[in-house]
């Protein structure tokens, strides 16, 4: 049976534009049972199909796509910048003991930035407010501040994960002392990485950082909130290790 997650891969083809094709047969002991493949809008087929259905395996399917946005996402940081045109010059004549010029060598292109994890500072509060806002939450940038400048005095600065000098992601971190329990509680609120650098192991990442930094903090459980609404993200933190094991209630004051 594939631990591949077939509601999470279907929305990945979507936002790639594609349709996955489950099978329909039914019986385990058939040929074609649990196999998907990809078509494009228009239903033509594009990998893992054949005239009689699917034929490939979720596991197969999830790498074609991973390799596909990798390599978009190559193309997208491989900018190269335009070049003048230079007009034509004669070159003087050669002298009889002149040796030809050596040809010059090509430059190899720069590879794309790898993620990197510190802790936020100041100076990240415009892009952490775009962050924000990416789950349905707004605050201004004055008030991040002010946030971050008691976080940072409470000895629970948030992490971001950047790219060159990007940052494409955010991780609240947090450990509170409860009555009720021997150790601290670790807490990951919130959690957001920017759409564009998705698909690339930074969401992994941080998660991890903060899994690290809590350890450090003698917390032996870590907690994480996620709106009802967000599906792909509840399917991550399954994927992290995380289980549902209560409901949250809230209440305005």
């Amino acid at each position: 049976m594939s631990d591949v997650d077939l509601d999470q891969l279907a929305q990945s083809a979507r936002n790639r534009g594609l349709k996955l094709v489950r099978s329909r047969v039914r019986t385990p002991t058939k040929r074609r049972f649990g196999k998907v493949g990809l078509t494009d809008k228009s239903g033509k087929p594009l990998f893992g199909m054949d005239s009689k259905g699917p034929t490939a395996d979720p596991e197969e399917v999830e790498n074609y796509l991973r390799k596909l946005d990798m390599k978009d996402w190559g193309a997208s940081l491989d900018v190269a910048a335009p070049q003048r045109k230079r007009s034509a010059r004669k070159s003087p004549p050669a002298a009889a003991n002149d040796q030809p010029p050596k040809a010059k060598r090509t430059p190899k292109p720069k590879p794309p930035p790898k993620p990197q994890i510190r802790d936020a500072r100041p100076s990240d509060a415009p892009r952490l407010v775009e962050l924000i806002g990416l789950l349905d939450k707004q605050i201004d940038e004055k008030s991040l501040r002010r946030n971050l400048a008691k976080l940072r005095k409470d000895g629970e600065t948030p992490l971001v994960a950047t790219l060159g000098n990007q940052v494409v992601g955010l991780c609240g971190i947090g450990a509170r002392v409860m009555i009720h329990r021997a150790t601290p509680i670790g807490r990951i609120s919130p959690l957001v990485v920017a759409e564009e650098a998705q698909g690339h192991g930074i969401g992994r990442m941080l998660v991890e950082a903060a899994e690290a930094w809590m350890r450090k903090k003698g917390c032996e459980l870590v907690e994480v909130t996620s709106n009802d609404r967000r599906g792909e993200a509840h399917a991550f933190y399954r994927h992290m290790g995380f289980e549902r094991t209560s409901i949250r209630f809230a209440k305005t004051l």
